[in-house]
């Protein structure tokens, strides 16, 4: 429930927001067990299948799966810290845990493209100066073709609960560049069976590496706006402030600020100056502009502050809305 703090012209409304994270954790918990368990046999056949067949295609691989079964164990430790109660040192929890898993999932993608690139590099020096690298291709092709089912069943689970937590979108794009990845060296493994391509080899290690790049900026950029407060990329502002203004009674909403706690766990704080001569009890209109903010904007924690006189109000923070309403025409 809401509460309301009267201080002298002030009305300050107070909330909760409500934790909706429990419903889906459960569910990310389970799909990265299961995904676990499919990336550990998956590692440990390619990594047997690399060695055999000669391919740095496939090892590189498989030190990807590494990095994935180490990433899905980061995920599912973050979901553990992040479901700690709240406290007086820590008033939002641990919900960052999953954003800093997602950090560190980013740099690990990074510091593992770097790996393969260099490996590639090597491999093409080489066989420049006459080491011929001899890959089997008719192991690489099984062992890539076993790969392909269990990363796509891999992607499959955790495309459900990405949507929901960027800790397992984290863990998902993983997947993602190993699927990806498990195609290429699925076509490279047909050619070299066929045409006896070896050099075609570190070839597919540059394109797995740059995939896997790709991947690490995607995210890090996602963790950098959670970091850095940015407001939430679902969010117009300036709409969110138009909207809150056009309720009776409002007359200006400002020193607004949105942020994102984690993924799917937003928050916004602002302060609405109402007209003191149409409103008496302020709580109606607040209850309203909380409904406006969770149900249009899908924010959930939300923080008001009433004012009656804009002397009330030290802040001077404005997001520029009332300059864009008067641009566009409204």
């Amino acid at each position: 429930m809401d509460a309301g703090i009267h201080s002298g012209n002030r009305w300050v409304q107070l909330t909760d927001g409500h934790d909706h994270s429990h419903d889906y954790r459960g569910a990310s918990k389970r799909a990265l067990l299961v995904v676990l368990a499919l990336v550990a046999c998956h590692m440990t056949v390619e990594i047997v299948g690399g060695i055999l067949s000669g391919s740095l295609g496939l090892l590189a691989h498989a030190a990807h799966m590494v990095t994935d079964a180490v990433a899905l164990g980061l995920a599912l430790f973050a979901i553990w810290i992040s479901e700690r109660p709240a406290s007086i040192n820590r008033t939002f929890g641990f919900h960052r845990a999953e954003v800093l898993a997602v950090l560190f999932n980013a740099l690990a993608l990074v510091v593992l493209s770097s790996w393969i690139f260099y490996e590639a590099y090597t491999t093409v020096v080489e066989h420049a100066e006459g080491h011929h690298h001899e890959v089997e291709g008719a192991t690489m092709l099984i062992v890539s073709a076993i790969g392909l089912v269990i990363n796509s069943a891999s992607a499959w689970i955790l495309y459900r609960c990405s949507r929901d937590s960027l800790n397992v979108e984290g863990a998902f794009w993983h997947i993602i560049a190993d699927l990806m990845g498990s195609i290429a060296v699925v076509a490279s493994g047909v050619l070299v069976f066929m045409f006896d391509w070896d050099l075609l080899d570190p070839v597919l290690g540059v394109i797995i590496a740059t995939l896997i790049l790709a991947t690490a900026v995607r995210l890090a950029i996602k963790v950098f706006r959670v970091l850095l407060e940015s407001t939430p990329p679902h969010l117009d502002m300036y709409e969110l402030c138009s909207v809150m203004e056009d309720e009776e009674g409002v007359m200006l909403v400002h020193d607004v600020h949105a942020w994102t706690i984690t993924k799917g766990y937003d928050a916004l704080t602002l302060h609405v100056l109402l007209d003191p001569n149409h409103v008496n009890d302020p709580y109606p209109v607040v209850s309203k502009l909380r409904e406006v903010a969770y149900n249009r904007f899908g924010i959930h924690h939300v923080t008001i502050q009433v004012e009656r006189s804009a002397a009330d109000c030290a802040e001077n923070h404005h997001v520029g809305h009332l300059q864009a309403r008067s641009r566009a025409g409204i």
